[in-house]
Order: structure tokens, then sequence, then C-alpha cells
């Protein structure tokens, strides 16, 4: 009988030998599963990062709250006929921040005179329209950078033909326009009268 008794310890351990074995399996394999799914899960919620760069700076931008600079009131005489009918312009400029609003106030005197300039070469009949609205929009944004020096491309004339040297002046106009901390004139009220 004493040479059955050592045969049991190395069964015994065998046995233990493989349920240890078949332990370690069940719980690499149950990590594998779990690391799976979370990869799973987690690309679904994000599908490309490509896709998920672009939104992040569009979110990045916006969280950035634009800063306005409102401008007293100006009342400017029309340029029509007998020079009876005049505006009451209210104008808001947005900018890229607080500093430029201080660079802005800066120059407020020339930048008034520059805008009752512009404002007094138009007619009523142009003012009453959006087209003509807009189109004084963009010369009061050129007559407010010009102090800051920045430039802002003149709108394009359809029927004239424009040399190499005009395009290669309004592409650097474009690029310098590009970083112009003076984003858009508002016009916050607009009567005529």
């Amino acid at each position: 009988m004493s040479a059955n008794a050592p045969a049991a310890p190395a069964k015994e351990k065998t046995k233990s030998k493989k349920m240890l074995v078949i332990i370690i399996a069940v719980v690499a394999l149950l990590v594998v599963a779990g690391g799976a799914a979370a990869w799973l899960l987690s690309s679904r919620a994000h599908p490309k990062d490509e896709e998920a760069e672009e939104p992040a700076a569009v979110k990045e931008a916006a969280k950035t709250p634009p800063t306005f600079l409102p401008m007293e009131n100006m009342v400017v005489n029309l340029a029509d006929p007998g020079g009876e009918r005049f505006a009451q312009i209210g104008i808001t400029l947005e900018v890229a921040d607080a500093k430029t609003a201080e660079q802005v106030k800066q120059y407020l005197p020339s930048i008034r005179s520059g805008i009752l300039m512009v404002v007094s070469q138009r007619t009523s009949d142009e003012l009453l329209q959006r087209e003509g609205k807009e189109k004084l929009a963009t010369d009061i944004l050129r007559e407010v950078s010009k102090p800051l020096g920045f430039t802002v491309p003149a709108a394009k004339k359809k029927a004239a033909v424009e040399s190499e040297e005009d395009e290669a002046e309004e592409r650097a106009a474009r690029r310098k326009a590009e970083k112009n901390p003076v984003k858009r004139v508002l016009f916050s009220s607009f009567i005529i009268q």
C-alpha cells in the first residue's frame, strides 16, 4: 500500500495544475472580452478621430464670445437732390476681443469722420435697398479697419477684367483682411427721412 500513497498526491498536483491553468485562461479571456467591449463602445461614441477634431476646433472658437462695440447714433445729410433728406444710423462693431475694442476707441474720432463721409455720399434710394445697406456696411468696415492698419478688399466689378497686378494686390489684401480683428459692422438703427 505504500506504493499507492505517493501516486495519490501526484494526481492531485496534476489536477490542481490543470485547474490553475483553466482559471488563468478564463480570467485572461474575460479581460480580453472586456477590453474588446470597451473598445467597441468607445468607437461608436467617437466614430472617427478626424471628424472629432474638426468640431472640437469649431467648439473652441465658438466658446469665445464676440465683443461688441456700440457707437453713438449719427445723423447725416444724404446726397439727394435738394439736400433735404437725412439718415440716422446706429452702428455696432463686432470685434475679436476687448483689446481690439480699446484700439478702436482710440481712433474713434477719425473713424466717425470717415463713416460720416461715406454715408453722406449715398442717396436715400441706395440706402433703402438691402444691397445698398450691405455695400455701406462693407465701406464702413473699410473705414474702421484703415486706422488699425488692415485693409478690406473692394467688391469685385463684374464687367471689368482685372490685370495680374490687381489680382496680386487683391490676394494680399484678402490675406490681411482675414486677420482683421474687426469682424462685422452691424446696424442697430437705420432711419431715413
